[in-house]
């Protein structure tokens, strides 16, 4: 009987101390955000990572009602700013902005990143995506890919394609493009966008693969040549445009594209929160806008769906850079 008793009252207390938790957890939700959030940026202020999430940062404020500071911690190829998102207390006050090169492509080519995407990251929401386009020098004699790829077999090694670096999204898309069309294309990694796309404009290299905010005033005024766009399907800005795939490379595609993340350990009814507010924020007029012009689309899904990105870009890019045998910078 005092047995019966003790695991009464013992069931009695557990019930209570489930409840105060769960009651605790739901009065944090409902609190969240009680103060400023530290949004980290892994590149440097003005770069395009650094334009999208401060523009997504001033919407999640706006929404929530508190301060979204942004904190640019550039370096290693976003490592830097990685690390420190890693080592951030997961109680949803420190988020971050990444795309593919820190989440899937330096872990594809990195062997000793100092951190795990999988391992110390939790993914809130994706935020936007960009097709890229695939643009060349006006003084090549081609018009579409089936003449690029022709030129390409024909003089095999003698090409070369622009990027901003070993291991960008324009230099694997670059790799990408020669493994589904066997052909022998140079890679001329520069310090930056801006000089790749200054040396194809003169000839001194053929092509590149950049997203419009790169290449779209060059296009327009003659200065360079669009041949496809590396998406799922055309753009709004030029449809006239095919798809690389649509033009003989099947299965080719190629998005760059940001999102939110959190430390891993984030409560479930924060990130939710998070996650909702993302939504919403996908479906400002101002966020359309600003991204219409842009040539992305803003987008958010689960934070599962964020992950299984990650997951399938990770494994597409490794494959690409061990058939490169691309080496970290």
């Amino acid at each position: 009987m005092v047995n019966d008793v003790r695991s009464l009252l013992g069931a009695c207390a557990l019930g209570i101390s489930l409840a105060a938790s769960a009651g605790g957890a739901w009065a944090a939700a409902a609190e969240f955000p009680g103060k400023p959030i530290r949004l980290i940026i892994p590149f440097a202020a003005g770069s395009a990572t650094d334009v999208s999430a401060r523009l997504f940062g001033t919407e999640l404020a706006k929404q929530m009602g508190q301060q979204v500071i942004a904190d640019n911690r550039a370096g290693a190829g976003g490592a830097i700013g990685m690390q420190a998102l890693a080592a951030a207390v997961p109680d949803g006050y420190v988020i971050g902005y990444a795309g593919p090169g820190p989440l899937a492509i330096n872990p594809a080519i990195t062997p000793a990143l100092p951190y795990n995407v999988a391992r110390d990251f939790q993914p809130v929401s994706q935020a936007v995506e960009a097709a890229l386009l695939l643009a060349v020098t006006t003084a090549l004699p081609v018009k579409d890919i089936k003449g690029l790829i022709a030129l390409a077999r024909k003089r095999p090694g003698e090409l070369s394609n622009a990027s901003a670096g070993t291991g960008t999204i324009g230099h694997l898309a670059g790799e990408y493009f020669k493994m589904l069309t066997s052909t022998n294309i140079l890679h001329v990694p520069y310090k930056g966008g801006g000089q790749a796309t200054a040396d194809v404009m003169s000839g001194h290299v053929q092509m590149l693969f950049d997203p419009l905010t790169g290449v779209g005033v060059h296009l327009q005024s003659g200065r360079l040549r669009a041949l496809a766009v590396t998406g799922r399907k055309r753009l709004a800005a030029f449809p006239e445009l095919p798809t690389v795939a649509e033009s003989g490379v099947p299965g080719y595609e190629v998005m760059t594209w940001g999102g939110i993340l959190a430390p891993a350990g984030i409560p479930r009814t924060v990130l939710d929160r998070l996650n909702a507010e993302m939504q919403r924020a996908v479906r400002s007029p101002v966020v359309i806008e600003r991204y219409g012009s842009l040539g992305a689309v803003p987008v958010a899904g689960t934070p599962e769906q964020f992950a299984e990105l990650i997951r399938s870009e990770t494994t597409k890019w490794a494959k690409v850079a061990k058939f490169a045998q691309v080496q970290p910078n």
